[in-house]
C-alpha cells in the first residue's frame, strides 16, 4: 500500500525535474505526515470509546455528640465521704451511696430506699435519728396538728410535732429534723424540697401548714 502511494505521488507531483535525493526527501515528509495522522486518528478513536465516569462527591454529615444529663445530689450523714456528687440521669440511691464510700460500720440503711431513682437537688441523709416513743409517751395525747391559722415552725418543731404533718411519718420527720441539724435552720419554706423524699405533691400539701 505504501509503495503504491509513493508511486502515485512520484508520477503526479514529483515529476518536476527533482533529483532522486530530493524525491526521497519529499516522500519521507509525506510518509511522516501520514504516520502522524494515523497516530492521532487511533488516539482519537480510543479516547471516544472509553465510557465517561461520573464522579459523585461524597458529603460528610457532621456527628453531633450526645450531651448526657447529670444530677447533683447531696449525700450527708453517717457515710465515709459526705458531699455533693454528680450522677447520670436515671441513677438510683445506691449509686449515690457508692460514690460517698458507703455507710459507716453499724449504720442501718433500712430507712432508705436504695432503689429510689434520684432527682436533681435531692439530699440523702444516712443514719438519721429515729423517733422513739416510751410506754408513757404512747398514752400521752398526741401533739396538736398544725393548721393554716397556727402553722408549725420548721426550725423549732420537735420530732413529734413534725410527725403530725399530713404525709409526714416518723421516717420523714427524722429526715427533716436531721436536715435542720446538719445544714442549719430553714431559710425559706421551699427548702423542704431539699429533704430526701419530699416531692412536689407532699410539699404542696404541707406548705400552708408550716412557717419559718
Amino acid at each position: 500500500m505504501l509503495n503504491e502511494i509513493k508511486e502515485a505521488i512520484r508520477d503526479k507531483y514529483l515529476d518536476f525535474g527533482f533529483t532522486d535525493e530530493q524525491r526521497k526527501a519529499v516522500l519521507l515528509i509525506f510518509a511522516g505526515f501520514l504516520a502522524v495522522g494515523g497516530i492521532f486518528f487511533a488516539l482519537s478513536q480510543g479516547h471516544t470509546s472509553e465510557p465517561a465516569v461520573d464522579l459523585v462527591p461524597t458529603v460528610m454529615t457532621p456527628t453531633i455528640p450526645t450531651i448526657a444529663e447529670t444530677l447533683i445530689v447531696d449525700v450527708s450523714g453517717r457515710v465515709r465521704k459526705p458531699g455533693v456528687y454528680s450522677l447520670d440521669k436515671g441513677s438510683r440511691a445506691i449509686d449515690a451511696l457508692d460514690l460517698a464510700g458507703g455507710a459507716l460500720p453499724g449504720v442501718s440503711l433500712t430507712d432508705i430506699n436504695l432503689a429510689h431513682i434520684l432527682f436533681d437537688g435531692e439530699q440523702i441523709i444516712v443514719g438519721a435519728p429515729r423517733v422513739t416513743y416510751s410506754s408513757s409517751s404512747r398514752s400521752a395525747p398526741k401533739a396538736k396538728a398544725p393548721t393554716a391559722t397556727s402553722p408549725l415552725s420548721l426550725n423549732s418543731a420537735t420530732l413529734a410535732q413534725l410527725d403530725t404533718l399530713p404525709g409526714i411519718g416518723p421516717v420523714m420527720a427524722n429526715r427533716i429534723f436531721s436536715y435542720r441539724k446538719t445544714n442549719g435552720p430553714f431559710l425559706v419554706i421551699e427548702d423542704l424540697k431539699k429533704v430526701s423524699g419530699i416531692g412536689d405533691v407532699t410539699f404542696a400539701e404541707i406548705s400552708k401548714l408550716v412557717r419559718i
